[in-house]
């Protein structure tokens, strides 16, 4: 699961989570459908009954498991922020500037009165553009650390560029900064190039909401700088590097010196855009896309002034709309909410409140949230479960009879070298110096996000710190961390459904086991497989072996190839490799983690279901999803992960899961012996 990064405005505006009833421990059986064969759709098998009574509010975009625990720990939250508008406080704390920004989120009249106001001389300075070195200095103002390349959110900077600080590829004991491809608002650049209906309808959508967005705000010929956005955003879609291609590691090693820039990307005026981006003295930076970044910087010096500002505008728009004025902030929603992800309505404002103050100072809410809601049980309790993990993933690394003994030595090393923090981190990230008002939230978006910018900009040629999180502990999620070799297991995903102290070990292994063992699984994914065990690129794979791991990765990337959730659109393998074979190796390892557990007892059989009927079951009902069609639409074209139905479908590849469902040739999951997938 693992790998997404929350942009402050969108974790304000499109969070989805699902009220649920107290969750009984263990599988539920009352969720599935007999009707269906469990050779035949599993998911279903597991789900079915679900699936046909879940409903999805109007202002959510999809119901799943993880709206289980999000739905609880926004409750605490809720209770958190309640308790800090009462109390915040010394002021200057850092409790104190996140009880003003929930204020500000919930100060409409405050908005109302300046929220544009306060950005008129910010738009006039982009107005004033009239040079390519004016507007190259405009584009260094706004670039902003808002990718991650590891977490796939590069393609989410409505910057023409985004900046990504981390470890470095060829030095990863140190912090370097990446130059990633950017600069467009709509999800992929499918949405700009595709010629089918749906997306021609969007694009129309878009051409709609940027002038309106541009009347609102005051702007004249909002019509006319609609369409030289599309224009333009389309021109640099077509330059830009899929998802599936920008996986691939070896392609994005890439060391510029920042004297190079001028000649091998020609067009922007380098200098004064890394000067205005306060990196003037940077000497080198690492260029994930080169192709895009060369394109792009053409794009600079080829494309009308006037459309580069009007992209600036918008894009200045957008990412603040929802602290300039409430119809900014609506007309927001009606287009990203409701035409992108199908969302009708937004969520109270309460929430999308405590969701904009925990998106721009989580560090300082997950103190709060770590003391009141983790305790020291629980996380040792966790801790075990991932040394359990580690030890089973210890002994297959070591069975493995494909793997020559010089790359496995390796693998081992990496594993056992692995940097694992679970619940929260050792140390907490500082928010001295960040200006927060009660009464600005349009400046606090502003500022916030330019924090964040600096901060990023202050690691830069520093030790890499590798106990350091990218997870808040309040978020219900997991990460692997290639560059720092290490994992995150927040303290909100370690509640039921994925975790219950009260269930039984076939049901927790098959659930919060097969997510920790996914993300020790992402340690020798497509992705993972190109880091040593210090986080250094290196190939440490004799030719053989990496051929016999790229013949049965693309088996199963053709396994996922074959999946239609819609007629005519089918899932890309490709694209979803990482987190598929993170899912095959994560139900291994717990599999035989379980059965250690079991130190030779049976199984305790519950419900008429013996212990790896659970285990499956467990796997397969933590992937329960409903989304709208729209929102299912937009991820099979941005989303590193594959659709849940057909991530609870993995169990075809596992010998025990046929045994223990009693599958037979014939079923439509059926492999033969042969054709399962196995890696680790």
């Amino acid at each position: 699961m693992s790998r997404f990064a929350r942009p402050l405005v969108l974790a304000a505006c499109l969070c989805s989570t699902l009220v649920f009833a107290q969750q009984p421990t263990g599988v539920r059986v009352q969720d599935i459908d007999r009707s269906v064969m469990p050779g035949d759709d599993f998911y279903l098998y597991a789900n079915g009954e679900w699936q046909k009574s879940a409903e999805i509010p109007a202002d959510r975009t999809g119901v799943d498991a993880f709206s289980i625990v999000a739905n609880k720990t926004d409750a605490q939250l809720k209770e958190i922020f309640a308790e800090l508008a009462k109390n915040p406080g010394a002021a200057g704390s850092d409790t104190h500037k996140v009880a003003d920004l929930y204020a500000s989120y919930m100060d409409e009249a405050a908005m109302e009165a300046h929220g544009l106001a306060s950005f008129k001389p910010k738009f006039a300075s982009i107005e004033g553009i009239k040079t390519r070195a004016e507007l190259a200095h405009a584009l260094g103002l706004s670039l902003r650390a808002d990718t991650d390349a590891l977490n796939n959110t590069q393609f989410h900077t409505a910057n023409i560029f985004g900046l990504w600080v981390a470890p470095g590829f060829n030095d990863s004991e140190h912090y370097a900064p990446y130059l990633m491809q950017g600069g467009g608002s709509l999800p992929s650049p499918d949405y700009y190039l595709s010629g089918s209906a749906k997306m021609k309808s969007v694009r129309e959508a878009f051409v709609k909401h940027a002038a309106k967005m541009f009347a609102l705000a005051g702007f004249g010929d909002a019509d006319a700088r609609a369409a030289r956005v599309l224009a333009l955003e389309t021109a640099i879609a077509k330059i830009q590097l899929s998802l599936a291609d920008s996986e691939d590691i070896k392609k994005a090693n890439n060391l510029w010196n920042t004297s190079d820039f001028a000649a091998k990307a020609p067009g922007l005026d380098w200098k004064a855009f890394f000067s205005a981006a306060d990196l003037g003295t940077q000497k080198q930076f690492y260029v994930w896309q080169p192709t895009a970044i060369i394109g792009e910087s053409a794009l600079v010096a080829s494309d009308p002034i006037d459309a580069w500002k009007d992209l600036l505008l918008l894009h200045l728009l957008d990412t603040h709309a929802a602290g300039l004025s409430k119809a900014l902030a609506d007309e927001r929603f009606a287009f990203y909410g409701t035409v992108i992800t199908g969302a009708p309505q937004q969520r109270p404002r309460e929430q999308r409140a405590v969701a904009f103050a925990n998106g721009a100072m989580g560090d300082a809410v997950g103190q709060i949230y770590v003391k009141r809601y983790f305790s020291a049980e629980a996380r040792q309790r966790a801790q075990a479960m991932v040394a359990n993990l580690l030890l089973a993933f210890h002994k297959r690394l070591e069975a493995l009879d494909w793997m020559t003994p010089a790359t496995k030595a390796e693998a081992i090393r990496k594993l056992d070298a692995l940097k694992v923090g679970v619940g929260y981190p050792d140390h907490w990230r500082s928010y001295t110096g960040l200006e927060i008002k009660s009464d600005d939230l349009a400046g606090n978006i502003y500022r916030a996000n330019l924090f964040d910018y600096h901060y990023s900009l202050s690691r830069i040629g520093k030790p890499v710190d590798r106990a350091e999180w990218c997870m808040e502990p309040q978020l219900v999620n997991a990460v692997n961390l290639p560059l720092d070799n290490g994992l995150n297991f927040p303290a909100a995903i370690m509640q039921p459904p994925f975790f219950d102290a009260s269930a039984p070990d076939a049901y927790n292994y098959g659930a919060i086991g097969a997510v920790i063992g996914h993300e020790i699984s992402h340690t020798f994914d497509s992705e993972g497989a190109a880091f040593d065990s210090t986080g250094k690129v290196r190939d440490w794979w004799t030719p053989a072996d990496f051929a016999h791991f790229k013949q049965v990765t693309d088996a199963l990337a053709a396994q996922f190839d074959g999946y239609e959730p819609f007629p005519g659109i089918h899932v890309n393998g490709r694209q979803t490799l990482g987190e598929d074979i993170a899912d095959l190796g994560g139900v291994a390892a717990s599999y035989d983690a379980f059965h250690a557990a079991l130190k030779g007892k049976p199984a305790k059989e519950i419900d008429g279901l013996s212990g790896d009927q659970q285990f499956f079951l467990a796997f397969a009902q933590i992937w329960r999803t409903k989304m709208r069609e729209a929102t299912e639409r937009a991820r099979l074209l941005t989303d590193p992960h594959a659709p849940g139905q057909y991530r609870a479908e993995t169990v075809r590849n596992f010998d025990a899961w046929y045994k223990a469902f009693d599958v037979q040739p014939g079923g439509k999951l059926y492999l033969t012996p042969e054709q399962r997938v196995r890696i680790w």
